[in-house]
């Protein structure tokens, strides 16, 4: 089993502190309105499954 350099091992420590800060962040209800409009996430998804039914459609009338 090889060693960590120094250098290495103090990149790998501030990730583990720095994720640990990360998980401690408070929570709650960040107040407004909740309702979020859609965005380019769910764009890109419904153009997905347009796709992929498109596909599905294509094959089976080739079976066909």
């Amino acid at each position: 089993m090889r060693s960590l350099s120094p250098l290495k091992f103090i990149v790998l420590i501030a990730f583990a502190l720095l994720s640990l800060n990360a998980f401690g962040q408070p929570g709650g209800d960040p107040g407004g309105d909740p309702d979020v409009p859609i965005t380019g996430i769910e764009l890109l998804l419904g153009g997905g499954a347009l796709l992929g039914l498109r596909k599905i459609i294509k094959s089976r009338k080739e079976r066909s």
